[in-house]
């Protein structure tokens, strides 16, 4: 018996809330939470924010970036990541990445696979107009 869609996106919604409850998504709002509370973080963001904004209108425009900007822009990349807050956001981001990576991994086999049989099968690959077979795309 075929599956609904309906039952799809139940599941869906399940798998979403159980991520949702996951400890990694946890840490990651607890971790972002105080990186946005700490001034110091926020206003070490800001200035990195503004001086890529400079450099890419600068570089948009013609302009070559000088050593000088370049060293101000690395210092303040090392000024961040050495910011405790900071380390542990990344921390709890690659955390939850990881987590979200693994997920959509585990889905995404089963129809791999599927369309890997449905290619076989036919003795080929069902190609549409143009040549290209057809693939899964995954949003960012």
């Amino acid at each position: 018996m075929p599956t609904e869609t309906k039952d799809i996106l139940e599941a869906a919604e399940k798998l979403g809330k159980m991520i949702a409850d996951h400890p990694a998504l946890a840490r990651y709002a607890e971790a972002s939470r105080a990186v946005s509370a700490d001034p110091e973080a926020s206003r070490l963001f800001a200035d990195f924010d503004r001086e890529v904004m400079t450099l890419s209108q600068q570089e948009q425009s013609g302009q070559p970036i000088s050593a000088q900007q370049r060293q101000r822009l690395q210092t303040l990349q090392s000024t961040i990541a050495a910011n405790l807050k900071v380390k542990a956001f990344s921390i709890a981001q690659v955390e939850m990445t990881d987590l979200l990576r693994k997920v959509s991994q585990a889905w995404q086999r089963p129809v791999a696979e599927v369309q890997q049989s449905a290619r076989g099968k036919s003795g080929g690959s069902p190609a549409p107009a143009g040549g290209a077979s057809p693939r899964l795309v995954m949003p960012g």
